[in-house]
């Protein structure tokens, strides 16, 4: 293979990337930003949150390639070269680790952990009611491969899950919900609401204060998606009146989430630093890499973006 990768992501490292990547195809030169050396040597492009026109500024780019199952982080670019295919990761390992993390907050609002580490902080022994697995409904936002996965692990422990996506789909043994109607439809019933939908210009800002007065009053919202579905001064506010009770975040408009920031210190939400699903190089190489040689052997490209759609 004669054209060489560059690697550019602002979380993972040389270190963690470069020989795995090296040990699966020998022949790949990796460059590492901003190494890039000639810009006409490159055709692959596997990246997280590249800078506006970087990757227009190589001339023979051939492939784009995700470093996550998101990619409005490529397709915010003003200058994106449209002719270049773009190709998302998705990785059975991160499908996992998402319901792992899913199921962990789900358990413990369903559990009123936070509730229980307050009175701890108070030196209060007191129990609260609590209900049966089968009596908590949960609803999805986002019916693909994270929907689908969580919501089967919550329901092999007895939780009344559906899911909603835009458009209808169907999938064995799971409930859904589509489009406007059953959007309301969905929030009416849910009290815990976790968001797994990809970031679009029809989901920017779905969590808010339209979707918060839909669900049945001291919900809790869970947010493992983007930062930008969340409107925060309308969570803000429905955690002030008691609408919504809590709220699990893992993603942020800005971050790293600055720090005085007034989310780190409210008493009814949990922060996590983006962490739900990280890509691990010895899972998601391999799939990396077998996309690329999909490419040069001129076979279909799997979980390839349609950008008009924004997935």
């Amino acid at each position: 293979m004669a054209m060489a990768l560059l690697f550019r992501s602002s979380v993972d490292s040389e270190a963690r990337w470069k020989p795995q990547l090296n040990q699966l195809m020998p022949g790949l030169e990796v460059r590492v930003w901003p190494g890039v050396g000639d810009p006409a040597d490159i055709g692959y492009a596997l990246v997280w949150r590249p800078e506006p026109g970087l990757l227009a500024s190589l001339p023979n780019l051939k492939l784009i390639l995700s470093l996550g199952a998101g990619v409005d982080h490529i397709l915010c670019d003003p200058h994106l070269p449209h002719h270049v295919p773009i190709v998302r990761l998705v990785d059975p390992y991160m499908t996992a680790a998402m319901s792992e993390y899913v199921v962990l907050q789900v358990l413990r609002l369903h559990r009123h952990d936070l509730d229980y580490r307050a009175q701890q902080s108070e030196g209060i022994w007191r129990e609260l009611e609590q209900k049966n697995a089968t009596e908590r409904s949960v609803g999805i936002l986002g019916f693909g491969a994270l929907g689908q996965d969580a919501g089967r692990k919550l329901k092999g422990l007895g939780f009344d899950v559906a899911l909603w996506s835009r458009s209808e789909k169907r999938a064995d043994g799971l409930l859904g919900y589509a489009g406007g109607a059953g959007l309301e439809a969905l929030l009416r019933r849910s009290e815990i609401v976790v968001c797994l939908l990809p970031l679009t210009a029809e989901t920017e800002g779905i969590l808010s204060r339209r979707t918060f007065a839909r669900l049945p009053r001291g919900a809790v919202v869970v947010n493992a998606a983007r930062g930008r579905h969340l409107v925060e001064q309308d969570l803000l506010a429905a955690l002030a009146s008691g609408h919504v009770s809590a709220a699990v975040l893992d993603v942020f408009r800005d971050e790293p989430l600055p720090s005085g920031h007034p989310f780190w210190r409210h008493p009814h939400i949990v922060v996590t630093p983006h962490i739900a699903a990280a890509t691990n190089p010895s899972t998601a190489a391999p799939i990396i890499l077998d996309t690329i040689r999909r490419f040069e052997e001129g076979r279909p490209l799997l979980n390839r973006v349609d950008p008009a759609r924004g997935y």
